[in-house]
Order: structure tokens, then C-alpha cells, then sequence
């Protein structure tokens, strides 16, 4: 089944008078690479939220967003430094003796000297709170699967449309070939007989077709462009990942083409050529978007 790197999903549900949003989108990449973004008090979650997204996607940049809206998840509690403030109430009273000071020793005074008191937050993720953030992802990346299969589908369905008329053009070019051999043999005769007044010495023309014909044989390639679209075609219906063995076929296929290219001395087969690589670099284009 062919799979798109390309999709989005989106998931939100409720829980103890608070909301959970889950966004993911995902586009071309060479690796799996997951980038989440949430509030910090669910970062301990990262590595399962990575896992659950990992099952379902192969290949692709994943982006996730991650929303909360509600209560605060974050547990504040007062932390007083007693030993501190003890140092900073005898300080003051040392100074208060030295200089002869009436003035009262007031908290503010104590407070401002220094951090004694400190306010600290800890985040309290219930397993419940765990349990639906989880299924929110789940449910999400259900959504971002099923659009990035439907897309491949319609990927696939454009491959073999383009796979199709390329065949017909390699086996154009294939009939093409022995005409040019034919071609070059007229050329060579016909010269042969301006500069020799009509005597012709067969062997030595045959000799110059036969080196010709084997530098622009074709058949080798075209057997080869032939193979190269019967794997597409078994690629395709494989399961699992198979966007990095299509993108090395059609590297294949555009090196075939391109020996074609410099092989054959013909006009008509340059332009099927020139058509060859035009599909073949519409299918690269593709093929960069299947998982």
C-alpha cells in the first residue's frame, strides 16, 4: 500500500472541566523525524508520545502540538529558607546595636535582603489526565494515517498512469532502433558511391555499419527501462516504506534514458527521449512524497 509523507490530524477531548488538543501534521522527509510542542508539565510524556506516533508513521517530519486549556496542571507549594532569614534577622539586629539604632526589625526589612521565601511548581499528571492525552494522540494520528493513505493512493494511481506511457515510448524507441541502423547504412552507401564512381567494397561498409550498430545499441537499456517499471509496479503493491527503493528506481530509469540520449544518432528518438525524462522527472516529483 502506497503511503503519502503528507497529512494532518486533529483530536480534542475533555476531561475534569479541561480541554485536550492534539494537532499533527506531517511532510517530506528522509528520516522519521518528530518535533513536539506542549506545555512543559507533559514533557515526562515525550518518549510515549513518540512511541505511539512512531507505530503508525515510517518517514517524515511529524509536527505536534499539544494543547491544554483549564486547570493548572502545576502543584505550587511555599518553600521558606528558615537557616537564611535567621542569618538575615541577626545581621540586621548587629547593625541595629552598632549604630545605635531605635528603629523596630520589620519582615519587609528582613524579606528584602535576599530570595528566603520561594515559590515552587511541580506538574501533577494524573494517570487519568496520561490516559486521554495518549488516546487524543492515538486518535489523531489515526486521522493523519488515513489522509496520508488516501493521498497515496491518488500518488500511486498517478505513478502507474505515468509508468504506462513510458513504456509505450521505450517500446517505440525499441522499434526505432534497427531503423536507424538501416539509416546509417544508406548514408554510408550513398557516400561510398560519390566518392568511389559506384563501386561499392561491401565489407568494408558492413564493417562501418556493424561498429555502428553496436555503439548505438539500445536493446541492453530498454530491457533495463522495461525491468525498472516491472519492479515499480511490484514496489508499489508492497507493505511498509517504500519511498527510498522507488526514488533509487527512477534514479535507474533517468540514467537509462540518458544513455539512450547519447546512444542513438536519430532525431525521433532524441524527442522520445526528451519525453522520457519529462515523465520520469514527473514521477521523482511524486515518488518524493511516498513514505
Amino acid at each position: 500500500m502506497v503511503v503519502s509523507m503528507t497529512g494532518f490530524g486533529r483530536s480534542s477531548k475533555e476531561i475534569d472541566s479541561c480541554l485536550v488538543t492534539v494537532e499533527i501534521k506531517s511532510v517530506n522527509h528522509r528520516f522519521l523525524d518528530i518535533s513536539l510542542k506542549m506545555p512543559k508539565q507533559f514533557m515526562s510524556m515525550e518518549d510515549k508520545i513518540k512511541k505511539l506516533i512512531s507505530k503508525s508513521v515510517n518517514r517524515g517530519r511529524v509536527e505536534v502540538y499539544i494543547n491544554f486549556e483549564g486547570e493548572s496542571l502545576a502543584h505550587r507549594s511555599i518553600q521558606i529558607d528558615w537557616a537564611l532569614l535567621t542569618q538575615y534577622k541577626q545581621s540586621l539586629q548587629q547593625l541595629k546595636e552598632r549604630f545605635s539604632l531605635n528603629d523596630e526589625i520589620t519582615l519587609s526589612q528582613i524579606l528584602s535582603l535576599g530570595e528566603g521565601i520561594d515559590v515552587r511548581e511541580e506538574a501533577t499528571i494524573s494517570e487519568k489526565i496520561e490516559s486521554v492525552l495518549l488516546q487524543t494522540v492515538e486518535e489523531a494520528v489515526k486521522q493523519l494515517s488515513d489522509m496520508r493513505q488516501i493521498e497515496g493512493e491518488q500518488l500511486a494511481f498517478d505513478v502507474k498512469k505515468r509508468l504506462a506511457a513510458m513504456r509505450e515510448i521505450a517500446a517505440n524507441i525499441d522499434k526505432l532502433g534497427p531503423k536507424v541502423v538501416d539509416q546509417y547504412r544508406e548514408r554510408i552507401e550513398k557516400r561510398v558511391k560519390e566518392f568511389v564512381a559506384g563501386k561499392i567494397d561491401e565489407n568494408r561498409i558492413l564493417t562501418e555499419v556493424a561498429l555502428f550498430a553496436d555503439k548505438a545499441d539500445i536493446s541492453e537499456e530498454i530491457t533495463r527501462i522495461h525491468s525498472h517499471i516491472h519492479q515499480f509496479h511490484e514496489s508499489l503493491q508492497e507493505e511498509g516504506p517504500i519511498g527510498r527503493k522507488l526514488d533509487f528506481l527512477v534514479q535507474e530509469l533517468n540514467r537509462e534514458a540518458n544513455t539512450i540520449g547519447s546512444k542513438a544518432n536519430d532525431g525521433k528518438i532524441a524527442k522520445d527521449v526528451v519525453e522520457l525524462k519529462s515523465i520520469i522527472e514527473k514521477i521523482k516529483e511524486q515518488v518524493q512524497n511516498i513514505e
